[in-house]
């Protein structure tokens, strides 16, 4: 995601205005232009979306700003993800066209999986200078709870719901959602299938289609502009979880041959095992960093079969292992026991 520059709706303005926070203090915080909501369009690169999210949460003290901003979240606000969903039949429909175009809404990764129930899960690059700001994460979760109880008037109330770092306001968040909040290495949320295959009594195919071309025609620009060192990095996000770190589970996402993409990559400096390899270094740094995530877990995320592998392959990586690059942290807590 490197260069790539993601869209602030204009419509976050009245956002903040309506939880009491005023845009000036945010955007001077964030050392961001004081001029930004006057600009067309809003872009903003990863680590600018980085800092816009984390002066917010600061400005919020001690509130549960991503409840308030749940709260506030109306159709008078007129933004492409929740236009998008507010369109659909259902809440499986409405997370499947969000995820399709969620890579021009900001750094970050979508998908929604159906089977018992819907699970929306986000993943997030590590091209930033930091981890996804806490408020950001969580806001992304509380909007589908917001979204579905709107569209379906419905007191809709999530299944489960996966965070990677417990919330500091988590009592109010878990009354607004209905849920309880678990700890893990992931953002996610599921609903039951009832739920999901909810109605929404704001569905507008007709609208969805003079909508959609403009989303369509930005998302090819998007991806026209990514390199495609770029394009295999986030296929590899995708598919690394899944356990497939193959050329050909890569190639299938991006349509083309495996010759085909080797050839590119020459072209670009590199290899697909080059990608691969520092795509893993980069995700490996950032997966230690996300507190009660286990080293087995991280080998897991990774797409490697055993925590040895891993470890053998951070040391070539680094020349440290992984607990010493996890500050503080006992090695036996992480692997659970010593490496050969």
């Amino acid at each position: 995601m490197a260069g790539e520059r993601f869209e602030l709706e204009p419509t976050v303005q009245a956002l903040l205005r309506d939880i009491g926070i005023a845009p000036p203090v945010v955007l001077r915080r964030a050392r961001l232009p004081a001029d930004l909501f006057a600009r067309r369009p809003i872009e903003l690169s990863a680590d600018e979306y980085y800092r816009f999210w984390t002066a917010l949460e600061v400005e919020g003290g001690d509130r549960s700003l991503a409840v308030d901003i749940g709260r506030a979240i109306s159709v008078e606000m007129f933004s492409p993800p929740l236009f998008a969903a507010l369109c659909s039949t259902d809440l499986t429909a409405a997370a499947r066209r969000v995820a399709t175009y969620k890579a021009l809404m900001g750094p970050l990764r979508m998908s929604a999986e159906s089977g018992q129930g819907l699970t929306i899960s986000y993943t997030w690059p590590t091209s930033a200078a930091s981890a996804p700001p806490p408020l950001l994460a969580v806001v992304e979760l509380v909007f589908w709870v917001a979204l579905a109880r709107i569209a379906t008037r419905e007191p809709v109330r999530p299944s489960r719901v996966t965070v990677a770092n417990r919330p500091a306001d988590l009592p109010r968040l878990e009354e607004y959602l209905g849920a309880r909040v678990r700890t893990s290495g992931t953002y996610s949320i599921t609903f039951g299938t009832a739920d999901a295959s909810r109605p929404f009594l704001t569905e507008n195919e007709a609208m969805w289609r003079v909508f959609a071309p403009d989303l369509r025609r930005r998302l090819s620009d998007l991806d026209a502009s990514a390199t495609v060192t770029d394009r295999v990095r986030a296929a590899l996000r995708d598919t690394l979880p899944a356990g497939d770190a193959s050329i050909g589970a890569v190639t299938s996402r991006l349509a083309t041959s495996p010759r085909t993409l080797q050839r590119q990559l020459r072209q670009e400096g590199t290899t697909f095992q080059g990608v691969l390899t520092a795509t893993r270094e980069e995700l490996a740094r950032h997966y230690l960093d996300v507190e009660g995530l286990r080293t087995t877990e991280v080998a897991y995320l990774l797409g490697y079969g055993d925590t040895t592998s891993f470890y053998r392959a951070f040391r070539a990586w680094t020349g440290v292992t992984p607990q010493s690059a996890r500050r503080g942290t006992p090695e036996k807590a992480l692997l659970g026991a010593p490496p050969p």
